[in-house]
């Protein structure tokens, strides 16, 4: 983006799609590998009621367990994927990744965009606090509402 910074939004646009399709085949590896290889290793250690019980918790978070990851420098993979296993609707999945990759990347590109090489620094050492620490509160606030009123 820095070398061609009148394509920063071109770039942003492909990182979003690139990063969300990425995400849907991990979706998928979850969703279809589970039943063949998961199960059984959950079964083993006798975690397969457990399992129920935290798919039945992540389903109810899903959009914001995803959007977190999306957004702040959780890794994504590792979300992709339980969505796929905990069977979390597909179109909640797909906003969540597309609003919070989207976010992500069109932030950078717009800093980067309007300051240029200077605030590649920042980015590069505090983008990943701030983005979690923006999302923490964000959330924060809708459990306070959700819970307070």
């Amino acid at each position: 983006m820095l070398a061609r910074r009148d394509k920063a939004w071109r770039i942003a646009t492909v990182c979003t799609l690139a990063s969300v399709v990425g995400g849907l085949f991990g979706y998928m590896i979850g969703y279809f590998l589970w039943d063949t290889i998961g199960q059984q290793v959950m079964d083993f250690y006798g975690y397969a009621a457990k399992m129920e019980e935290f798919a039945a918790l992540y389903n109810e978070w899903g959009f914001w367990i995803v959007a977190g990851a999306g957004f702040t420098p959780f890794p994504y993979k590792v979300i992709t994927i339980a969505s796929g296993v905990t069977h979390l609707d597909l179109a909640v999945f797909m906003v969540a990744s597309v609003v919070s990759r989207g976010a992500r990347f069109f932030l950078v590109a717009g800093l980067l965009w309007y300051f240029g090489p200077p605030i590649r620094v920042f980015i590069e050492k505090h983008l990943g606090l701030l983005a979690s620490a923006f999302f923490a509160l964000l959330l924060g606030g809708f459990a306070a509402v959700r819970y307070v009123m």
